[in-house]
């Protein structure tokens, strides 16, 4: 029985794992570069027939997997080029890739693509940027916590993937914005602190949010606590910063050059409710919000650069999950305290993100600790300075004047360095999901630089200038040539298993992982990380099971996808079971259950395959 079982179950797994999604090819292939397993048995024989029963055994896996060719080649020891007739693409040529790689005698398969040479790519002709007043985008050899900007956009100047700014509103008149800006939505509720005489409406355009003496004295209860201050022009100065015109020959760089900023004005006077940020959040990443329009353009990343003064809140928590769920990545920023994050830095499931002064420490006023994820450039010095952060301003200190230029410092402008560099990620490999962005982020990030004769940031030092350690500004300095590189890797996705109880069979289910577009997934290997040992049957399918010991415990397993191009990607998986098994549902039933399940849905694919469906994609 047992061994009649594992035969069962190692059929249907590779029955089911033929569904595993794979990446549509985009670009045509004129054939398939293809190794064949070690036939073990030609070594002996003169070089010349090594070649021709290799040649025939070519032929022989083409006409099995029914497919035409022009001709064949060998490549070095063991590849084989097979030609098709005519070239391929998309859905055509993953089933063909599909067939193939299924075949026993085949070790791997790789489209054979045009490959284009790499083109050489002058600096963006922008007056500030080409002026040294944006040093803080360029190599480190530039600017010790420089970005690293012209490395990846080498690789890509990014494309459409949208990023919401949830902030004061912007400037649609600015020249440098013009395209550049989808129509957003007013959620500032209040008007009062609105400052636009109405609520939330369509028009998510920044009427100034300044604070005057006479607003304090004529209206103590509405701005008695707020700051005497002129206008911020605060979401203006971060959209530019993600999506300035780039190369355009005047203004500033932005990071992405082919996206749009979704602006979501929040702010007004004195703030942010925390009710209006929690809808917008959600209404950026297109969940539905009472009394508002649906968002035809949901975004894939969110920018708050708005601190709090209390640790992370259940009602934040919540929205943020939600968020995370439907696929938007929240980038926050850390808070210009020099302390602790409060909230949102401190919530699970964001990427915080501090400043870097010039040299690459912790800038005096940036929050710091474990919650932090990298450190990017924040600016140094007072207003003004040429080593603050340079983006698109208005020149009105109240209402409206000229759009301009202008510097600002503060872990508000550091987090929209890494929401820019989070959609160029995404532009490379839409799949990646949000906890996949972050940690890939945080792992490219440049080593922490430590400056002699400083201290290292802890308890005591964190409202100085400081050199950074894991601990407290997270992986290192955002690096966006890095990122960009690791984007790449194909994403391993793993199914939810529910909270099963002890006893129960689970499914390790990783067919949604992924590649890049001219690479396709070619192994998946899973391993258990911790938790009582168990065994892991088929672990090299892309769908497995294991059945959980009658007794609670938690257990991680790790999934390792590979590409055709040899990157590899992981993710983890962690069950943890605490309820005792209900009645019938655990030991050999359950598991004989399981068993059943996995054997219709196996049926079910061979009759899908049978009838003309290529399986789950």
């Amino acid at each position: 029985m047992n061994r009649l079982f594992a035969h069962l179950f190692g059929y249907l797994v590779l029955g089911l794992a033929l569904g595993a999604s794979m990446h549509a090819t985009a670009q045509p292939a004129r054939g398939l570069i293809v190794k064949l397993k070690d036939a073990g048995s030609t070594a002996a024989l003169p070089m010349r027939e090594q070649a021709q029963q290799l040649r025939e055994r070519v032929s022989a896996v083409a006409h099995d997997a029914g497919m035409p060719l022009r001709s064949q080649a060998l490549l070095g020891r063991g590849h084989h080029l097979m030609r098709f007739a005519q070239p391929m693409q998309g859905q055509a040529l993953d089933d063909a890739v599909r067939r193939l790689r299924l075949h026993p005698d085949v070790a791997w398969v790789e489209p054979d693509v045009l490959m284009k040479p790499a083109q050489a790519l002058l600096p963006p002709n922008d007056t500030a940027y080409l002026a040294g007043l944006q040093d803080h985008l360029k190599e480190p050899a530039s600017h010790a916590a420089g970005v690293n900007m012209p490395p990846a956009w080498a690789r890509t100047t990014g494309g459409a993937v949208v990023v919401a700014v949830l902030d004061t509103g912007v400037r649609f008149d600015h020249p440098d914005l013009a395209g550049r800006l989808l129509p957003g939505y007013d959620f500032a509720s209040e008007v009062e602190y609105a400052n636009d005489d109405d609520g939330r409406d369509a028009d998510a355009s920044d009427p100034g949010d300044w604070v005057s003496a006479l607003d304090r004295s004529s209206k103590p209860a509405l701005f008695g606590a707020c700051p005497v201050q002129g206008s911020s022009w605060h979401g203006t100065f971060i959209a530019g910063q993600i999506s300035a015109a780039t190369n355009n020959a005047m203004g500033v760089a932005g990071i992405n050059w082919g996206n749009q900023v979704l602006p979501l004005r929040v702010s007004g006077k004195c703030g942010a409710f925390l009710s209006d940020i929690l809808d917008a959040m959600r209404w950026a990443a297109g969940l539905s919000v009472e009394g508002v329009p649906a968002n035809p353009n949901p975004a894939r990343v969110i920018n708050i650069s708005f601190g709090g003064d209390v640790a992370c809140t259940p009602s934040y928590q919540d929205v943020i999950n939600e968020v995370t769920a439907a696929g938007a990545l929240v980038v926050v920023a850390a808070g210009n305290n020099g302390g602790t994050p409060r909230r949102p830095a401190d919530c699970a499931n964001v990427l915080a993100v501090g400043a870097a002064q010039a040299n690459g420490q912790k800038a005096s006023y940036s929050n710091a600790g474990p919650t932090v994820a990298v450190i990017a450039p924040g600016g140094t010095g007072a207003a003004g300075d040429p080593t603050n952060i340079y983006s698109t301003v208005n020149l009105g200190t109240t209402s409206t004047l000229a759009n301009d230029y202008g510097y600002k410092r503060g872990t508000s402008f550091s987090a929209p360095l890494a929401a820019g560099v989070a959609s160029l990620m995404l532009s490379l490999n839409p799949a990646l999901p949000p906890t996949q962005l972050i940690a890939r982020i945080r792992a490219s990030a440049r080593a922490h630089v430590a400056v002699g004769g400083s201290p290292a940031c802890g308890p005591g030092t964190l409202s100085v200038v400081c050199n950074c350690t894991a601990d407290t500004c997270g992986g290192g300095l955002l690096d966006a040539a890095n990122a960009t590189l690791v984007a790449l890797n194909p994403v391993a996705l793993i199914a939810g298993v529910g909270a099963p109880g002890p006893g129960a069979t689970i499914a390790l289910d990783g067919r949604a992982s992924s590649a890049v577009a001219g690479s396709s997934v070619v192994s998946w290997q899973w391993t258990q990380v911790s938790g009582p040992a168990l065994t892991v049957p088929n672990a090299a399918s892309a769908l497995t099971g294991v059945v959980l010991p009658a007794a609670a415990g938690t257990f991680q397993f790790r999934l390792v996808v590979t590409d055709s191009a040899g990157r590899a990607g992981d993710e983890f998986l962690t069950v943890t079971t605490t309820a005792p098994a209900s009645g019938g549902g655990g030991g050999s039933f359950g598991w004989l259950w399981g068993t059943g399940l996995w054997l219709l849905a196996g049926l079910a694919f061979r009759l899908s395959r049978a009838n003309g469906h290529t399986g789950a994609r």
